[in-house]
């Protein structure tokens, strides 16, 4: 197991505290479809290895809820230029 203290990127499959199910990555700042909740996620994830199933099978989550990484989806300098851009707007928030 290691730590990872950026934005994963996309692909990338974790292990949640408590959970069995592994998740791969889909998505960045996602908010709760419950309109009365309007916290913004880090992640938007579905099931690994099924992929996406349907609208209420996917789970979104904040960074400190991983409790494993699996593995890290690739990353290159696509990848880098929209982690600043995530870092940016989550310090915005802040």
């Amino acid at each position: 197991m290691f730590s990872y203290d950026r934005v994963l990127p996309i692909g990338s499959v974790v292990l949640l505290k408590g959970a069995t199910s592994r998740l791969m990555i889909v998505g960045y700042q996602r908010m709760s479809a419950d309109t009365e909740d309007k916290t913004i996620y880090d992640y938007c994830g579905v099931p690994y290895p099924e992929g996406y199933l349907s609208p209420d099978k996917t789970a979104i989550f904040n960074h400190e809820r991983i409790d494993r990484i699996i593995a890290v989806g690739l990353q290159n300098e696509k990848y880098e230029v929209l982690a600043d851009k995530i870092r940016e707007m989550v310090a915005k928030r802040a």
